[in-house]
């Protein structure tokens, strides 16, 4: 039998490339979206699903193992972006952030162990950053909540692997999606000390996801972790400057290293 995949945030970017890749190598993809009944015409089956509102991670489970009768990989990629000078970001944004990036992909998980479980076997791939490797200026929360998530993993990763599931991180750099349409962004506020810094830098973030990757590169480096198997716990997709940025932090004394970054975001 097909092995059967479920992608959270399945409808578009990172997500949609996946599903589609995946499809075609002859897995039995169901992506998510929060609003599946809207969208038209996609490439493989959508199941309404909200990372923030658990009865609805419940159903869309259900959903799935009652067609197939089983759920053998679980790509947790469903996530939303947030820009702002810490100072000047509204609390709540960061929170509905966290709960999204966050508490959503930990509750997804939980609600995919039972049968994966039973099964004895299972993988779930959780697709973070390079980001959540160190904290950006002007992206500070959005680098914790993925940091958060990378910690997480390693740490659930033991807990279950005496089941025969396994979990391991993925994370990307900048792919051309979607993405900054979709963040929250601290507004640029007229006589704000921030107000010059933050509106070059909203300026180069938006330009790195214009000027990104095929999010098909993406799609290819989750198949070959599912193709492997024994998976690493870390693995880092992206321009070659942009993994050698985690091995430079590891490598160098933290003020060099913030003089590089202070010097690359020109602050």
């Amino acid at each position: 039998m097909s092995k059967v995949v479920l992608i959270t945030g399945g409808s578009s970017g990172i997500g949609k490339a996946v599903g589609i890749y995946l499809e075609a190598k002859g897995f039995m993809v169901y992506g998510t979206s929060r609003n599946a009944e809207h969208v038209k015409n996609h490439p493989f089956k959508l199941v309404s699903l909200d990372v923030r509102k658990p009865t609805t991670i419940a159903a869309a489970i259900a959903t799935v193992i009652k067609n197939e009768g089983q759920l053998d990989v679980l790509i947790n990629n469903a996530g939303m972006g947030i820009t702002g000078p810490i100072e000047e970001t509204d609390t709540d944004e960061m929170r509905q952030l966290f709960d999204t990036n966050f508490f959503g992909a930990i509750d997804v998980m939980k609600a995919v162990l039972p049968q994966m479980r039973a099964q004895k076997s299972g993988l779930i791939i959780n697709v973070t950053s390079i980001a959540g490797y160190m904290g950006l200026p002007f992206r500070g929360i959005y680098s914790a909540s993925k940091g958060a998530l990378e910690l997480v993993t390693e740490a659930l990763r033991m807990e279950v692997k005496q089941f025969g599931i396994q979990i391991t991180n993925v994370a990307p750099g900048d792919f051309a999606t979607n993405i900054a349409a979709g963040r929250y962004h601290a507004p640029v506020l007229k006589n704000s000390p921030y107000e010059a810094s933050y509106q070059l830098n909203l300026d180069l973030m938006n330009a790195h996801v214009d000027e990104g990757k095929d999010p098909e590169i993406m799609a290819k480096a989750i198949y070959e972790v599912m193709m492997t198997k024994q998976p690493r716990i870390h693995y880092k997709v992206g321009e070659f400057m942009q993994k050698f940025s985690i091995v430079l932090k590891r490598m160098l004394p933290d003020a060099w290293y913030e003089k590089l970054l202070m010097n690359h975001y020109k602050l």
